[in-house]
């Protein structure tokens, strides 16, 4: 098994994760190698402020909320996609309905990742009025009021990008939707642990991306032996905040 000591990457912090456009070819993958490893924060990460809850607050305020923008956990962060950004070839892409919950006027999750094609339900079990904005700068931007009787909207996003979603009649409310051109992405967990399966024997790219703290790189190799498994570390360090 290859390993990947931790690194710290002395890199520019960007807005959104980079993206392949290069067509993506999906078939069999056999004796195919997984990477799995951990998104670490360096240093003392901030408790997460609590939010001002001013509308709705019979529905609303019933919890606490809390700023989802920094999640960490025993050091290990919580919420990064790491992503394989330049493969070209691989498993198939399975298209698939996702969803995304507004319970308790809080999206979860706070961090969505899927492939593109793939249908986003947005789903309002609050019995109140939600208003869905996404800030899309390469799909087509969607603003949809969701009323209480709507307990369900579906949209479809076809290309792949970072994209802020907001609900404009609860200004606290925010979450992240990434759009993939492959099927080799995950999310961290709240272990800020990833795994991705199933990769073809080669050189790649892999990145994790965070909303607030940006993105880091690895290269990663993939060997032809049926283990061809890479446990990768990513860091990521307070002074960069």
């Amino acid at each position: 098994m290859n390993k990947l000591g931790s690194l710290v990457l002395a890199i520019s912090l960007v807005a959104a994760p980079a993206v392949s456009m290069a067509a993506y070819e999906g078939g069999d993958v056999k004796d195919g190698g997984s990477i799995s490893g951990t998104v670490k924060f360096k240093g003392t990460a901030p408790a997460p402020k609590k939010l001002d809850v001013g509308k709705d607050k019979e529905v609303c305020g019933k919890a606490p909320k809390l700023d989802q923008s920094l999640i960490v956990d025993n050091g290990n962060l919580v919420n990064a996609v790491v992503t394989i950004t330049d493969i070209k070839k691989g498993k198939k892409i399975e298209l698939k309905k996702v969803q995304l919950d507004q319970n308790g006027c809080e999206y979860h999750p706070h961090v969505l990742a899927f492939p593109a094609g793939s249908t986003i339900e947005v789903l309002n079990p609050d019995g109140i009025l939600h208003n869905v904005h996404s800030y899309s700068k390469v799909n087509s931007p969607f603003n949809q009021a969701q009323p209480k009787f709507k307990k369900t909207l579906d949209v479809k996003v076809e290309k792949p990008e970072a994209v802020e979603v907001k609900c404009d009649v609860h200004g606290w409310m925010k979450a992240y939707v990434v759009v993939n051109d492959s099927p080799y992405f995950a999310v961290t967990d709240a272990e800020g642990k990833f795994e991705i399966k199933d990769l073809p024997a080669g050189d790649y790219t892999l990145e994790a991306w965070h909303p607030t703290l940006g993105t880091r790189t690895l290269k990663i190799s993939i060997g032809k032996a049926k283990r061809g498994d890479v446990t990768a570390r990513f860091s990521y360090k307070q002074s960069e905040m």
